[in-house]
């Protein structure tokens, strides 16, 4: 077994979903699910098909966002996993309805940060063993930061 680690390749001012499912229908159902939680959300899905032809398998709703979704699955190349990118909507306004869809086994991650991905390899295939999101902290927040913080959930309106 190999070790890998793999940067994913964000396109600008968006934000990436990566989890597992299990079956080729969600491809459809994590596109039903991205468009009716927000409405005009701008998105690119991938999916790794592992078994069958083996394709990457694309929805979504940008072209950009779906290009870059098929090549960052395909450098991947982890079977069942699959890849949103988007735009016009936070990760936070359609976490609750992929986690519903069916075939949806788990999230690895929802950021916008620098994300990498280990995924060990071996000779019939890869998978995800975990990710690495963002950068490691710098310190313990203070009364500064906490003020920060709850001034920029309400100017993203995610509080009152």
């Amino acid at each position: 077994m190999e070790i890998k680690l793999v940067r994913i390749s964000m396109p600008k001012d968006s934000n990436v979903i990566l989890g597992a499912a299990h079956f080729i229908k969600t491809v459809e159902d994590v596109f039903e699910a991205m468009v009716n939680s927000v409405p005009g959300i701008k998105f690119g899905l991938a999916f790794c098909e592992s078994s069958g032809e083996c394709l990457v398998r694309l929805e979504g709703t940008d072209d950009e966002l779906k290009s870059a979704a098929a090549e960052n699955m395909l450098k991947l190349g982890c079977g069942h996993s699959f890849i949103v990118f988007l735009r016009s909507a936070y990760p936070i306004n359609v976490l609750n309805a992929l986690k519903n869809v069916p075939e949806v086994c788990t999230i690895y991650a929802a950021t916008a940060n620098p994300l990498e991905v280990v995924i060990a390899e071996t000779e019939q295939g890869s998978g995800i063993l975990g990710v690495i999101d963002g950068l490691k902290p710098k310190g313990i927040e203070d009364e500064k930061g906490v003020e920060w913080r709850k001034d920029m959930l309400r100017k993203l309106g995610y509080k009152r």
